[in-house]
């Protein structure tokens, strides 16, 4: 484990690597150097494991050794290209740390970063469709049997990580099946955090895009909810 002195000094000199470095051109410095060599040992490490579940899980416990490198850049940087960044950027996604990731996710696209060349999709696309896989993932996860509080308690804070992406995303040019599959996993979070009508929006919207999105069936359920709430609502 990295000591706090240890921790404290990685992201001061990556900070001031970062700060220094060019806008739009490659990342340099000591620390990004050591980050460089620490991820392509990283890699080396997940290659050797043929599971998925498995490298989820060493990813989890390689991720924190790059955690004092990615404070310093966000905290200074000035939007140098970072594989190192980026790269931490998808395997929080992989992990399921959504708010971690969109921190990231925030500075890569303030700053127009570039994808390395092994991702094939851009940015913008890569952020919209992790996260949407990943909140559809972790709500499935709960299972129909769910205690409804739980429930919903899950189903706001991924809304509102949604909403953080939105805004991020706003205007961003991707395929229609990238963005439905975006307003799908934003309607199921609205619904589960039991705001029928403005997840029936986004599922309309997911529909609109993608006519096989597999929403059809929820909006009916959600319109018939919203008509029902309206009815047990006193008159006059």
């Amino acid at each position: 484990m990295t000591s706090p002195a240890r921790r404290h000094f990685q992201r001061v000199t990556a900070a001031q690597s970062a700060g220094d470095a060019i806008a739009g051109q490659p990342q340099n410095g000591p620390q990004y150097e050591l980050m460089m060599a620490t991820l392509y040992d990283a890699r080396r490490a997940l290659k050797q494991i043929k599971s998925t579940e498995g490298k989820i899980a060493r990813k989890r416990e390689l991720l924190p050794q790059f955690d004092p490198y990615i404070e310093g850049v966000l905290e200074s940087g000035n939007g140098a290209q970072d594989e190192v960044l980026t790269t931490v950027l998808i395997w929080r996604f992989d992990i399921g740390d959504l708010a971690g990731a969109l921190d990231i996710a925030g500075y890569a696209l303030e700053h127009k970063l570039d994808m390395p060349d092994r991702f094939e999709r851009d940015l913008e696309s890569i952020v919209a469709e992790q996260l949407a896989e990943e909140v559809l993932a972790q709500l499935a996860k709960l299972g129909d049997d769910a205690d409804p509080s739980e429930r919903q308690a899950l189903g706001t804070q991924l809304a509102s990580l949604m909403v953080r992406a939105r805004e991020m995303l706003d205007g961003a040019d991707m395929h229609d099946q990238i963005s439905a599959k975006f307003h799908k996993a934003y309607g199921y979070a609205l619904r589960d955090a039991d705001c029928p009508s403005a997840a029936i929006e986004q599922l309309k919207r997911a529909l609109e895009l993608n006519d096989r999105a597999g929403v059809k069936r929820d909006i009916e359920q959600l319109e018939r909810q919203v008509k029902k709430n309206a009815s047990d609502q006193p008159s006059g």
